[in-house]
């Protein structure tokens, strides 16, 4: 069987050395969680969110796959395994959304909101940590640990 792929979307710009570096702690924890229960991470392929749950993905022995807004594959943060160069811009948040079984939002501005948007337009359920604001559809974690109970919850229903 098929592992389940989870796509984790957010801040672009948060670090482990920025003012954001509880979102980017959030993802990394998120990346180990989903790779020792067997789950390949999906993102966007660079930096904040995505390099954080990438990172922490990959230090527990996980898969990762970056799919990138430009057409360099060289552009992948450090902790993707697999990128995907995709020559799209933003508008490769589409093909992130598409690839998860479950998207998961940790923080995030109007790029992460895009993508939230496109995951309930086609009918992807999305899991958010953090202040998303109030949005239909949207399931509500404390923390990584509830997401991913939120999220084997989703998938066992399928």
């Amino acid at each position: 069987m098929a592992k389940s792929h989870v796509s984790v979307i957010g801040s672009g710009q948060c670090g482990p050395n920025s003012e954001g570096r509880a979102l980017y702690a959030a993802a990394v924890e998120l990346g180990g969680l989903l790779a020792r229960n067997g789950y390949v991470v999906v993102c966007g392929g660079l930096g904040g969110v995505m390099e954080g749950a990438c990172k922490g993905a990959r230090e527990a022995g996980g898969r990762t796959i970056g799919i990138l807004p430009s057409s360099d594959r060289t552009t992948a943060n450090a902790w993707v395994e697999i990128p995907i160069a995709t020559g799209l811009g933003p508008m490769r948040n589409m093909l992130v959304v598409t690839n998860g079984d479950v998207i998961v939002a940790v923080g995030g501005g109007f790029g992460t909101l895009s993508e939230v948007a496109l995951a309930r337009k086609t009918g992807k359920p999305v899991v958010a940590i953090g202040d998303m604001g109030a949005i239909d559809g949207v399931q509500r974690a404390r923390d990584p640990e509830h997401a991913l109970s939120i999220i084997k919850s989703i998938l066992e229903r399928k």
